[in-house]
């Protein structure tokens, strides 16, 4: 019973996951929809050249909220966004 309730997690999640290519095109779209080709290639060297410590930037994303909060309004967004 366990290895297929393993099997069924690793299942649903390949499926629901996006792959790393559509993730990258994805957001390429969405950097150039806002900030236009010249100012989304130099976010892009910005990022690559300084050094992002994403742990220390998310601590301070959303000070005044939970992790609960956060949590449920991550699952209220993956509801109504596509797949």
């Amino acid at each position: 019973m366990r290895g297929s309730v393993l099997c069924e997690f690793i299942f649903w999640r390949v499926i629901l996951m996006k792959t790393d290519s559509l993730i990258r095109s994805e957001g390429m779209k969405i950097l150039v929809e806002h900030l236009g080709k010249v100012e989304a290639e130099r976010f892009i060297a910005l990022i690559m050249r300084e050094p992002f410590d994403y742990t220390k930037w998310q601590e301070n994303l959303w000070p005044d909220k939970t992790v609960k909060e956060v949590s449920k309004a991550a699952m209220k967004h993956r509801k109504h966004s596509s797949v």
